[in-house]
Order: structure tokens, then C-alpha cells, then sequence
């Protein structure tokens, strides 16, 4: 499929990425349909993108014409039939293998011939993805960084299946949308969260050894390091139950290298439901 002809997408989950997937999609004049199994949950996603919208109109950076065509893009809904026509189809569901690889063996079944599959995940393994697939070449990564509307970054991931026209497609794809493609192939944590693992873990160590606190930590890599963020809000921001995940997926995917060992401290903020701005709590407290 040429990049002409994808014109309808398909995002499935209606959690933090994928509201600011189906956002990026409208706001540059695709037909979206937001999929999700909870009803309550994905008209709150669209909720939410509508509101986003308004606010870019009231901020003077967009016209109120763009808005109502790209809220008029945007379909959500609880039936997956509904994603059947789309052109391409992106999982930005929880990170779990079982959860990804059945969400497209069911959307393979229903999808027209040529439709192009990508998936959201910042660890798991494309290639562990594809598998059971009656078309694996379709698949690949097209990984967005939070927030999506707002960060220029988009991995495109190569599988060991994907066709190097599916690669291209995306990336063109991701450069119509004025985002900043990297094309990197199917290793652990691709590039960017493998680079990202000691600028969280070694702040986590910090903390457990009492080196110093939250806020000293955040507030000296943001003035010595000129990071946005430090740390400790960039974990609230991302979830800490997912940048968790993502730590342990990256570990064990090195063979329990020792650099990647997801730390202690973390794991109890996410058994204590301490998950970041999401539960208006977690290094920080956001009531």
C-alpha cells in the first residue's frame, strides 16, 4: 500500500496514547476511529480530544474550521467490526504480549487484504508480535512518545517479518504528520527506551540511597542537565506502572542484564497504586 492510499485509521485503545494517537490522526485530516471495549471510557477519550481542540482554537493555534473537520473525523466506538476499513490499523493497548498479539489476529481476520497493522509498544518484540500471523510482513512498530500531539519523535521498527515497503509507508506517513521518523530495527527497547533506562534507574537509585530527594533530583538534571523534565515528573507524566513495565520488559529481554534491573522502590509505588498524574499521585501529588 503507497502512502496515497492510506487515508482511514484505525487506533485501538482509548487510553493516554491512544487519545493522543487519534488526535495527531484528525488533526492532519484522517477519518479516525477510536476503538475500545469500554463504552464509558472511549466517549470519555473523545471527550477529551474534542476539549483538546477547543483549547488549540482558543490558544489562536488553530482555526475553528480545521477543528470542526477534525472533530468530525473522529469516530468512537465499541464494535470492532467498525475498524474493518481502515487503511491502517494502530494497537495502542496495555503492555502485554498476550493483549497485543490477540488484538491483531482479530483485527487480520476482519481487515481488508491490504491494510497495513502497527503497533504502539515501547519494549515488547515486534517480531513476537507478528507471530501467528497469517500476514506478518503488514506489522510493524510505530512507537509515539507522550504527549503524542507534542512530541516530534516517532520510532518505525522493523520487525524480522516487516516488508521494507511497510517501513517506507510509515515513515512517510509519520513525515506528512510533521513528526520526526527513526527507522530502528527490533531490539529491546528499540532506541529510545533503551537510552532512557539509566536516566530513571539511576535516579531511583539516587533516592534508595538517600543521596537526595525527588525534587533535588528533578530540579538538577533540569538545570545542569537542560532537561524539560526531570526524572521523577517524567514517570508521573509517562505512568509509572508502564515505565515499570517497560524497564522489566527491556531486563528481561537483555537476559537480566544488570543495567536494565528494574528497581525495588518502583515496583512498590505500583503495587501501592501510585501511578502518577493518572491517580492524581505518585512521586508527586496532584489532587
Amino acid at each position: 500500500m503507497s502512502i496515497n492510499s492510506v487515508n482511514n485509521i484505525a487506533v485501538i485503545g482509548s487510553g493516554t496514547m491512544g487519545v493522543g494517537i487519534a488526535q495527531v490522526f484528525v488533526q492532519n485530516g484522517f477519518s479516525t476511529v477510536l476503538y475500545d471495549i469500554n463504552e464509558e471510557q472511549v466517549l470519555r477519550a473523545k471527550q477529551q480530544i474534542e476539549k483538546r481542540l477547543n483549547r488549540l482554537v482558543e490558544k489562536g493555534k488553530m482555526s475553528a474550521e480545521v477543528r470542526e473537520t477534525a472533530q468530525d473525523k473522529l469516530y468512537a466506538t465499541t464494535t470492532i467490526d467498525d475498524v474493518s476499513t481502515a487503511d491502517l490499523v494502530i494497537e495502542a493497548a496495555p503492555e502485554k504480549l498476550e493483549i497485543k498479539s490477540s488484538i491483531f489476529q482479530q483485527v487480520e481476520e476482519i481487515c481488508k487484504d491490504d491494510a497495513l497493522f502497527a503497533t504502539n509498544t515501547s519494549s515488547l518484540s515486534i517480531t513476537e508480535i507478528q507471530a501467528g500471523l497469517e500476514r506478518p510482513e503488514k506489522l510493524a512498530g510505530l512507537h509515539f512518545f507522550n504527549p503524542a500531539p507534542l512530541m516530534p519523535l516517532v520510532e518505525v521498527v522493523q520487525g524480522l517479518h516487516t516488508a521494507n515497503a511497510v517501513t517506507e509507508t510509515l515513515q512517510e506517513l509519520a513525515e506528512r504528520m510533521e513528526k520526526v521518523p527513526v527507522l530502528c530495527r527490533d531490539t529491546p527497547g528499540f532506541i529510545v527506551n533503551r537510552v532512557a533506562r539509566p536516566f530513571y534507574n539511576e535516579a531511583l537509585r539516587i533516592l534508595n540511597d538517600n543521596v537526595a530527594s525527588v525534587e533535588q533530583i528533578d530540579r538538577i538534571m533540569k538545570k545542569s542537565g537542560n532537561f524539560k523534565m526531570g526524572p521523577f515528573e517524567l514517570q508521573d507524566l509517562i505512568g509509572i506502572d508502564i515505565n515499570f513495565a517497560t524497564t522489566t520488559t527491556v531486563h528481561n529481554s537483555f537476559h537480566g542484564e544488570s543495567r536494565f534491573r528494574p528497581q525495588h522502590f518502583q515496583e512498590r509505588m505500583v503495587q501501592a497504586g501510585r501511578l502518577g498524574r493518572k491517580t492524581k499521585g505518585g512521586f508527586y501529588d496532584y489532587e
